[in-house]
């Protein structure tokens, strides 16, 4: 094994939230804007009505778990979870699903996309959020030539 084999990797994020959440129709909504927008689906063997909510994220090793709670998370406005796509058109097409389901659905709630310069890169990012008590930051790091993520300054 190597040592970047034994490195921690994020897997999961948990949160409580109102039973309602993750029962009947605000689970069935909480299902179909995920898998719509972001590609997630159940993971059906960790649904329970009123209390078990796990969306599976690509991977059964990555997931978001969602649990209902008489004491749910609250979180500030910018409390958020991040996501990176590889290019900024990647990007753009989950933005364009988001606002395509928006305009069915007036909880989903976008921020103006933005990008800002750092030299190095150009950060490409969006805010998301539907229902859950945090939004998802979707991002794309833009690096210019010869640069890239493992680069030192």
């Amino acid at each position: 094994m190597s040592a970047a084999d034994s490195i921690p990797r994020f897997n999961h994020v948990a949160l409580s939230v109102p039973p309602e959440l993750v029962s009947g129709r605000n689970a069935e909504d909480i299902l179909r804007f995920y898998e719509e927008v972001f590609g997630w689906g159940a993971m059906p063997t960790m649904v329970k009505e009123g209390e078990l909510l796990v969306l599976r994220v690509h991977s059964n090793e990555q997931f978001v778990y969602l649990h209902g709670s008489d004491e749910p998370l609250t979180c500030p406005e910018g409390d958020h979870f991040g996501l990176q796509v590889p290019t900024p058109e990647a990007l753009d097409a989950v933005l364009e699903r988001a606002r395509k389901f928006q305009q069915d659905d007036e909880r989903v709630e976008i921020s103006e996309r933005k990008v800002e310069d750092f030299k190095v890169l150009e950060l490409h990012n969006v805010y998301i959020r539907y229902l859950l008590p945090m939004s998802i930051e979707l991002q794309c790091f833009d690096w210019q030539g010869g640069l890239g993520a493992q680069s030192t300054p």
